[in-house]
């Protein structure tokens, strides 16, 4: 299937590693330009210089999400670059688990408020290539913790307020044909990610993650980052206010 992102222009917030490296790695395989940012400038450097051997424009920074007008002026000064924005994908998170003050503070900055930020930011230019091109896009990443809760925790809180504020802004966008969708993984594996370290200082955890997954298996960021450049294509036009569970049926809950 041809998605039609060749010529796009993106930005994926936090695209050096895991997921987000993995996003912004297929929206270049398509064709796309593509800019990220993280808050190591080495990894930074080693992902745009990757990222520009597959024939695109890549660019990128090293970025404090948690800082409003350094994140914000960085994605105006991406579109000024780049001649526009198409998509925006919002991959980045504070990843602090627990209920203290600490987790809901750097989980609402980053996650929520580096979302919004982003957005508010890259609007009027999504707002523009939709106007000229029929279709621009606004991905976030949440997570099925968002609706699985065994104790008070400000992660899964945080993630299912993504998720509302997704619908909102979709409704609140789809006159101007910018659409607004949310990818949900289940739990994902790959080298110095969570569950790489639950499997290295949890075992027990580790393995009874493993047997509650029908699959038998976790997922790879490549898994998230297919179904993430699928709702930022043009290729899912009519797709707007979803939250697309990516979990390899781990959740037990009917999403209807």
């Amino acid at each position: 299937m041809d998605l039609h992102l060749k010529g796009k222009r993106a930005v994926v917030l936090g695209g050096t590693r895991g997921i987000g490296r993995a996003i912004a790695e297929t929206l270049a395989g398509e064709g796309a330009d593509i800019a990220i940012c993280a808050r190591q400038r080495d990894q930074v450097d080693e992902a745009v210089a990757a990222l520009s051997k597959k024939g695109v424009r890549a660019s990128g920074a090293q970025i404090d999400i948690a800082k409003a007008d350094e994140l914000r002026a960085w994605v105006g000064e991406t579109a000024k670059s780049f001649g526009g924005l198409d998509i925006l994908v919002s991959n980045a998170s504070a990843l602090t688990m627990g209920a203290h003050a600490e987790a809901w503070e750097s989980l609402l900055k980053i996650d929520i408020l580096g979302a919004m930020n982003a957005f508010e930011a890259a609007r009027p230019h999504l707002e523009h290539a939709a106007a000229e091109r029929g279709d621009a896009s606004f991905v976030m990443i949440s997570s099925v913790s968002a609706a699985e809760a065994q104790a008070a925790g400000a992660y899964g809180a945080i993630k299912a307020a993504l998720i509302h504020y997704a619908k909102g802004l979709a409704r609140e966008c789809a006159k101007k044909k910018v659409r607004v969708n949310v990818v949900s993984p289940g739990t994902i594996y790959f080298k110095g990610g969570v569950w790489h370290m639950i499997e290295q200082n949890m075992p027990d955890r580790y393995n009874a993650a493993m047997k509650s997954n029908p699959t038998g298996r976790m997922g790879t960021p490549q898994e998230i980052a297919n179904a993430a450049v699928f709702l930022s294509s043009p290729a899912s036009s009519f797709t707007t206010g979803a939250n697309l569970i990516v979990d390899g049926c781990i959740t037990q809950r009917v999403n209807f």
